[in-house]
């Protein structure tokens, strides 16, 4: 499947993108007679117009029968069937007035840092705030048993298990993955407490309860299906375990509008049912034709959700010297141009729970925690409790912790007035620019914190608790608008959302003032109305940049055969994977 998409993007990158507007970007023109796995979504209501048929499954097999094709599942989250349908099936099945859109079952993956002091948690733990009685659902490669994350003698925080991996119904984590998001949300640090610790790594919400919902297989490969199930399964759940919070450590490409994507459907789904939903960036930031901008994964790309980019907490426990991680995904989104990511948090080089015998503990032996890193004179041996990860996959556990220990101290918020007043409060005393060289490859890579990069700020629970104010309208993500005349780039909101409508939540009270830094210095506008005044035609936003009639909103960009989509480019053969990624930046 892996292969056949690969290929098939090679081919779509050249056609224009809405050929077949119910059919997204890597299925146009697809005709083989081999069967592929896709996701079809019907219009609401589907089932009442199928007169002598029983609902809507026995409706979508019959279209998708009389075509060849097969139901594998159902998705009714989405109101849509998983199916295995060839070229002319889905050309055909497209043509039906009660489909709304099919898309392929995509592939997603894992975007893989301790956090506690960069966001003042221990202010909220002093304060009694531990996440006590919230519930997060875990949607990764599954959660080990493991000390930290016991609630008592013989009792566990991890309060349900359950596997959607295709033939797989284990719920251990054999990835590895999982376990260590596991530990920077509810970790309570049980392990490396007492007098013979030199340190103590705790999650931010460690009385946190978790419901653990396996989606990735010991590859951290996962399909667009099993996570919808998860989310439609963590909505059914919610009553059961006050499930407050959903995250996602994960992504994928995005291929169209979130307002089609089957995936961004889901989590619209589970945001509007009451939950939070926090989601990785992804980790493609130093995609050097955009200088990583517009890189951020799908279903990050959603408006609605707390999409989160990671910053490095250079081995020190203020957060006065931390860096944004070179790694990390930046916005606007491919497609829809979202502002995002929403927050940052610490990402990179975060010791959390081990999963000893899993494909990331084994594979990567380096990132294994000697035990004389925290144990009063121990040895050079390798702890199978703890072990180090990198990746915005980090920081989205992080947020979600925060999120918990909101959520303690005022469960009345609705997921809009979380996520406004977590990027109202967040910290945005930020550096303009800064850079990091691989020492491998030689290549320096320059951020400069924009709205793109940081968003509203780097995440502040203890600034966040102390808060009051209630955000009366939609916290949805602004789209960037670039106007070419004068070179000019907006923060547009929706009519819903709460931005710019008072004082309290005007963009330069929650996006600070330096919102779009412009230029190869750290000139920047102080507009509050978010725009911004280049310096310079080679600027980023300048004519031949970012925005420019060649750059990614140009004729020749997303869809070209050296952007996004083609053989040498983000989504190809060589994507979502950094170099530095699993081991982190020194």
């Amino acid at each position: 499947m892996k292969r056949f998409l690969a290929l098939l993007l090679i081919f779509s990158a050249s056609i224009a993108y809405a050929s077949n507007p119910k059919l997204s970007p890597e299925l146009q023109g697809y005709q083989s007679s081999q069967q592929v796995q896709v996701i079809v979504q019907y219009a609401p209501g589907t089932q009442v117009n199928c007169a002598g048929l029983l609902g809507l499954v026995d409706c979508l097999v019959n279209d998708i029968v009389k075509l060849g094709g097969t139901i594998v599942g159902q998705l009714p989250l989405v109101n849509g069937v998983v199916a295995l349908l060839d070229g002319p099936g889905i050309i055909n099945l497209a043509n039906n007035a009660n489909v709304v859109y099919i898309s392929s079952d995509r592939p997603l993956s894992p975007t893989l840092s301790n956090a506690a002091p960069a966001i003042n948690a221990f202010a909220a733990w002093q304060s009694g705030y531990t996440g006590s009685g919230i519930g997060i659902a875990l949607i990764d490669s599954g959660v080990n048993s493991h000390p930290d994350l016991k609630g008592g003698f013989l009792s566990s925080r991890v309060v349900w298990n359950q596997s959607f991996v295709p033939g797989n119904t284990s719920t251990n984590d054999q990835y590895g993955h999982g376990t260590h998001v596991a530990g920077l949300i509810a970790g309570d640090g049980v392990s490396s407490t007492g007098t013979q610790y030199t340190r103590t790594f705790k999650g931010i919400a460690p009385g946190a309860n978790l419901v653990n919902l396996r989606v990735l297989d010991q590859n951290g490969a996962g399909t667009d299906s099993t996570v919808i199930a998860a989310i439609d399964e963590a909505i059914a759940l919610k009553p059961l375990f006050n499930i407050r919070v959903i995250n996602l450590s994960l992504g994928r490409a995005i291929y169209e509008t979130y307002k089609l994507d089957p995936l961004c459907q889901a989590v619209e789904a589970a945001w509007k049912s009451g939950i939070v939903v926090v989601v990785a960036a992804g980790n493609n930031g130093r995609y050097l034709p955009t200088d990583g901008y517009a890189t951020v994964t799908s279903p990050g790309n959603d408006p609605y959700v707390i999409t989160v980019g990671a910053m490095k907490p250079m081995g020190t426990p203020q957060r006065t010297d931390d860096l944004i991680a070179s790694y990390s995904s930046k916005g606007p989104t491919a497609v829809d141009a979202v502002v995002k990511p929403d927050l940052v948090a610490p990402g990179n080089l975060l010791v959390s729970l081990a999963a000893p015998s899993s494909t990331l503990y084994s594979g990567y032996p380096s990132n294994q925690v000697p035990f004389s890193y925290y144990v009063e004179g121990g040895s050079s041996a390798s702890s199978t409790t703890y072990f180090t990860l990198s990746g915005t996959s980090m920081a989205a556990g992080v947020v979600s912790g925060v999120v918990a220990d909101l959520l303690q101290k005022t469960p009345s918020l609705n997921p809009d007035q979380v996520k406004a007043r977590l990027m109202k409060t967040a910290w945005k005393s930020l550096p303009a620019f800064s850079s990091t060289t691989d020492p491998t490859t030689g290549i320096t890579y320059t951020d400069q914190y924009d709205v793109f990069t940081v968003g509203a700020g780097y995440v502040d629970v203890e600034a966040a608790l102390a808060n009051t104010d209630l955000a009366n309208g939609t916290a949805m993500s602004p789209i960037a608008t670039f106007n070419g005349t004068t070179n000019q780039v907006f923060m547009t909101d929706a009519p819903s959302a709460i931005w710019n409508k008072s004082a309290t939540w005007s963009n330069a009270v929650v996006w600070g003032s330096s919102q779009f830094i412009t230029g190869t210095t750290a000139s920047a506008s102080s507009s509050t109305s978010g725009s911004s005044t280049p310096s310079g035609s080679n600027a980023l936003w300048g004519s031949n940049a970012l925005w420019g009639s060649n750059a990614l909103w140009g004729s020749n960009a997303l869809w070209g055969s050296n952007a996004l989509w083609g053989s040498n480019a983000l989504w190809g053969s060589n994507a979502l994977w950094g170099s530095n990624v699993s081991g982190g930046e020194q």
